[in-house]
Order: structure tokens, then C-alpha cells, then sequence
């Protein structure tokens, strides 16, 4: 079935989206309202659910205005509930629900926050990561730990690589100067260098990438091949090892 997907700047680096399909829309994420509401009035939609993925004030902060305005049905995490605007809907890790005659798959996926979760949307060929996998990076962990997010990334890197990776922050270009100090040879990298700093000379967002865009050239889901582990010098580590050490120079990038 056919899903319309844009991409709504926020803030200073933020991202929304809006999920239209069967004349419903969901918006992904509610940094501020002001940028959400003109996106949808310009294409004459309504928010008829708001699908949280953590609880930081940047991906919250315009729930509630939204709501009101729309009367939104809000979904999040179960396990964060505590943390998140009030919940009319909260799912845990593999529970599903439908939205516009599609099944949206939640999926938890801790690390940069213990609550954080992923929706997955199969029909629409999407998933939507927030600070979990990014546009050529990932979260800081600041909550979680360096095995948790290796497993949440590697349950990302799972999915179709056809997949739209829709991440909430327009941190690419910084990602892209990191990830060349651990593949300074990679073509693909070089590529998606130059790409990423035409759009970003346009004006344009550099998300959403391809899930395999991402398998090809986002160091952090790249953790596991013997050629990065050779580079920097840790053959013989488990993978968890290996992206724990390039997240911590990230930290100090």
C-alpha cells in the first residue's frame, strides 16, 4: 500500500516525520509543534497519532500542543512510561499494532537511553530510530551500555536493506569526518562524503538513509568486519568489544 513520508526539520538539528497512508498520518517524534503543524496544513492533514521513541525533551517537547490541537493518540514504550507525555497506547519490545492497514513493529532498542524504542513500519519500507541508529552513526550511550546498543544496532542491521533508516538528527556530515578515521580508504565513504555535503550545501536533510547505505559505510554497524578490527589493532575482540571502542572515540572525536 502506498505511504507518503516527510521529513520535518526541528529545532536546530532535529528531526520529525509524518507517515500518511489511508488518509491517516503519524508523527514520529514532536521536537517543537510550530514546524509539524505547517508541514501537515500544507498538505492539509491532521495528526491522528504521535509515536514517541524516548524521552528526551528534544523528541517530546511539542507533544502536548500537538495533541491539543489534533487531539493525537500518543503511543510509547511500556517501559518508559514513567519518563514520556502521558500514553494513550505503550508497547513493548515485539508487540505490534496497526496503523493505515499496515503492522508496525515496535522494537526496543536500548543504549542511548534504557527506554528507547524503534517502530518499524514494513509496508511503508521504513524504520524510525531516532538516536538509536543514525545517519552514519549512533547515540551516545548515555544511559545504556556499549552491549546493549551492539545488540540493538545488530537487530537493525537485520532488517530489509532496502529499508529507510529515518533518524532524528542532522549529524551527518560531523558522522561522516569521524567515519573516515576508521575506514580512510573506503570509496563508499568518499561517496557519501561528497553527497552528504551537497545536500547539506542545498539545504537538504541527509536523512532518511538506506539500511544499507548504512551497513555500507556507518562505522558503528561495521564493528564486526576483520577489516576494522585489523585497523584498529583489536583482532580477536568480539564485536561488542570492537564498537565500544570506536564509540568511545567518537565520544572524543
Amino acid at each position: 500500500m502506498p505511504f507518503d513520508l516527510i521529513t520535518v526539520p526541528c529545532l536546530s538539528d532535529n528531526y520529525a516525520f509524518l507517515l500518511h497512508g489511508d488518509g491517516k498520518t503519524a508523527v514520529v517524534d514532536v521536537p517543537e509543534a510550530a514546524p509539524i503543524v505547517a508541514a501537515l496544513e500544507l498538505r492539509e492533514w491532521s495528526a491522528d497519532e504521535i509515536w514517541i521513541t524516548h524521552h528526551h525533551s528534544d523528541h517530546i517537547g511539542g507533544v502536548e500542543e500537538l495533541r491539543a490541537k489534533y487531539g493525537s493518540l500518543v503511543r510509547g514504550a511500556t517501559a518508559d512510561a514513567a519518563r514520556l507525555p502521558p500514553l494513550d497506547q505503550s508497547h513493548g519490545d515485539e508487540e505490534t499494532f496497526d496503523f493505515a492497514g499496515a503492522t508496525v513493529r515496535v522494537m526496543d532498542v536500548p543504549g542511548h537511553t534504557v527506554g528507547h524504542i524503534a517502530f518499524y513500519v514494513a509496508d511503508a519500507g521504513a524504520v524510525f530510530t531516532a538516536d538509536s541508529l543514525m545517519a552514519l552513526g549512533c547515540g551516545r550511550l548515555f544511559e545504556g551500555t556499549a552491549d546493549q546498543m551492539w545488540a540493538s544496532l545488530s537487530k537493525l542491521a537485520a532488517l530489509p536493506p532496502e529499508t529507510l533508516v529515518c533518524s532524528g538528527h542532522e549529524y551527518t556530515a560531523a558522522n561522516a569526518a569521524f567515519a573516515k578515521t576508521i575506514e580512510p580508504e573506503s570509496t563508499a565513504l568518499a561517496w557519501r562524503s561528497a553527497d552528504i555535503n551537497s545536500a547539506r550545501a542545498q539545504g537538504q536533510p541527509t536523512v532518511p538513509s538506506t539500511l544499507q547505505l548504512e551497513l555500507d559505510t556507518n562505522p558503528f554497524l561495521r564493528a564486526g568486519l576483520q577489516s576494522v578490527k585489523t585497523r584498529l589493532d583489536m583482532d580477536g575482540e568480539s564485536d561488542a568489544r570492537v564498537f565500544a571502542e570506536i564509540r568511545r572515540r567518537k565520544d572524543s572525536f
